[in-house]
């Protein structure tokens, strides 16, 4: 489903959820229930507790945001390191460059084509690309190098393939499994079920139509928020997954 038509069916459902629930309490709840009087003191707990749950909201969020950020920015900087790496090697002796260039096309292609859906769903990763990343280092290592020259352009190919493996080591710390733990969920639902339905109920002093409009348009924003929360939960996949396209123009370079 798109995923503006999934927002926008969340934030269609809770405000029309809440909506009910405030048309029923003020239309069947007892005569002093929801009176003006409850304003002053509802008002100050709503104030604090709404204030919390908006800064527990605005933290998950922007974390959230920096992570999907921080992914793409890794993965670039993953590509790019295995592109410098064959670069480096192309001053190597033959038989080192042709095999380093071999397995980085090699590694692009597992990283795009086994690695990344694998990382949409939270599955595990295989080993194949780390085993890929290993043999490049090994090839590096082997090279001989009978001039200076020859001993800086080895060294720049594997410091180049260290930077890959860092980059790769962040990459897969960010999969499915580092998403918004189920004890931050439960705080989030919860206090947005207190703060958009629950507290907004006690107030009075206005008409039914406008206090069911208050209720549903503050239980639609909440909702909002989480739904955004739901899609960053994971930089792989969602509506704001980050594509591998980083390594399908490292391939290219490489071809």
């Amino acid at each position: 489903m798109n995923i503006f038509v999934a927002g926008s069916l969340w934030v269609a459902g809770a405000a029309g959820v809440g909506g009910l629930i405030a048309y029923l309490v003020r239309r069947f709840g007892r005569d002093d229930e929801g009176r003006p009087g409850n304003n002053d003191a509802a008002g100050q707990v709503f104030t604090i507790v709404g204030g919390l749950h908006a800064v527990l909201v605005a933290f998950v969020l922007i974390s959230l945001y920096d992570s999907v950020g921080t992914v793409g920015q890794n993965a670039q900087a993953e590509a790019d390191g295995l592109v410098a790496a064959t670069w480096a090697a192309d001053a190597l002796p033959e038989v080192t460059k042709d095999r380093v260039h071999q397995l980085a096309s090699a590694y692009a292609r597992t990283v795009e084509e086994q690695e990344w859906p694998r990382l949409a769903d939270g599955g595990d990763v295989p080993a194949t690309g780390a085993s890929q990343l290993d043999q490049m280092r090994q090839a590096v290592a082997e090279a001989p190098a009978d001039d200076d020259w020859l001993l800086d352009r080895k060294t720049e190919a594997s410091n180049q393939l260290w930077s890959v493996y860092q980059a790769r080591q962040q990459r897969l710390s960010h999969s499915g499994a580092g998403g918004v733990g189920a004890v931050v969920w439960f705080a989030l639902i919860l206090g947005s079920l207190i703060t958009a339905i629950l507290l907004p109920n006690l107030f009075g002093g206005t008409r039914l139509a406008a206090h069911v409009v208050i209720v549903s348009t503050l239980a639609g924003t909440i909702t909002l928020l989480l739904f955004a929360i739901y899609q960053l939960q994971n930089p792989f996949s969602g509506g704001v997954s980050v594509p591998p396209e980083a390594f399908t123009s490292a391939l290219a370079r490489l071809a």
